[in-house]
């Protein structure tokens, strides 16, 4: 009967390259089911590690970083990034700076680009019973742009961040180079059914389960968002824990004086000025556009783009055209 080896003698007798190689892939195995285990556990139970690395990871590919500034009781936190003419980006009703890293990612490489969190929103701060309408924003924005030095900055806003972006240049025109309203907030549209909604007091921004999660996304992206359900979770969660601010400052913008904003100080704009519009918005119809060139009768230009395959969010569902339309609107002026 012929002797059979041990394994042993077996892994002995293998050329050393080949036990190195072995020993090399079983490391390789251990590291990767840690890897899932550890994700697989992170995305359970603590989905919002997953999230913040993410965003890390967005900063990273934008080459900006996080800073903070305290102006009066607000401590600003916000993006920045890049060099060459500064351009300041704000955000919409409900989201915060994070929106705009893509947008950063393509700008950097020929701005100085810096994206706050609005007070109030995001990582800036909230203070319990004070207003966040479009007037008091602009005041506060006022004091970012001075404890900064920022001199002379183009001015870019989304839907809400767009009507705080026109009321501020119309206000503060010396610090203003340029103005870009996106699918702004604050002038005269025709009456689309979110517009009946607000006025008549329902806010289709808040939700409390995944189902309203998607119908509250829907108003505002083209297409379904893919995002994994745990991460809608955490935003659920967020939103819940923000319920009387949102609900609060959505009431306050319910006011004429607000959705209105831009539209009574257009006469007011000597700036060059850009309105970039998704053509099938379903929050703030296209139709403000033509108010927006309609009214602007001291603007030294007046640029329009429209997007198609987009709704209410072109800088997330349409960036590199977005971009491609901020560059040229800021080096054309």
């Amino acid at each position: 009967m012929k002797p059979t080896s041990s394994p042993s003698k077996t892994a002995a007798a293998r050329p050393l390259w080949q036990r190195l190689l072995i020993r090399r892939l079983k490391f390789l195995a251990y590291v990767a089911l840690v890897l899932v285990v550890g994700l697989g556990g992170s995305y359970l139970f603590a989905p919002q590690w997953l999230m913040s690395a993410d965003i890390k990871r967005q900063m990273m590919a934008a080459h900006v970083e996080k800073h903070s500034v305290q102006v009066g009781d607000t401590k600003w936190v916000y993006f920045e990034g890049g060099q060459g003419p500064t351009l300041v980006l704000l955000h919409g009703f409900a989201a915060s700076k994070e929106v705009w890293l893509k947008q950063m990612e393509l700008l950097t490489p020929h701005f100085h680009v810096i994206a706050p969190d609005l007070p109030g929103w995001g990582e800036s701060t909230r203070v319990d019973g004070a207003s966040y309408n479009i007037d008091a924003q602009v005041a506060r924005l006022q004091g970012f742009v001075d404890t900064l030095g920022m001199q002379k900055v183009v001015l870019i806003g989304h839907s809400m961040g767009g009507a705080i972006a026109g009321v501020y240049a119309a206000e503060h025109p010396d610090h203003v180079a340029e103005l870009a309203l996106l699918d702004s907030f604050g002038l005269k549209a025709n009456e689309n059914d979110f517009a009946r909604l607000a006025l008549a007091g329902k806010n289709p921004f808040v939700f409390d389960n995944r189902e309203e999660f998607a119908k509250a996304t829907a108003w505002a992206f083209a297409k379904p968002l893919n995002i994994p359900g745990r991460f809608e979770d955490v935003l659920i969660k967020r939103n819940q824990a923000s319920r009387a601010f949102i609900d609060r400052t959505f009431n306050e913008l319910r006011e004429p004086s607000q959705y209105l904003s831009v539209q009574n100080r257009l006469d007011r704009l000597g700036m060059p000025v850009l309105g970039l519009w998704c053509h099938d918005d379903k929050i703030t119809d296209i139709s403000a556009l033509d108010s927006l060139r309609n009214g602007l009768k001291s603007a030294q230009a007046i640029s329009t783009s429209t997007l198609n395959g987009c709704n209410h969010m072109p800088i997330l569902e349409k960036p590199e055209e977005t971009a491609r339309i901020l560059t040229g609107f800021v080096i054309s002026h």
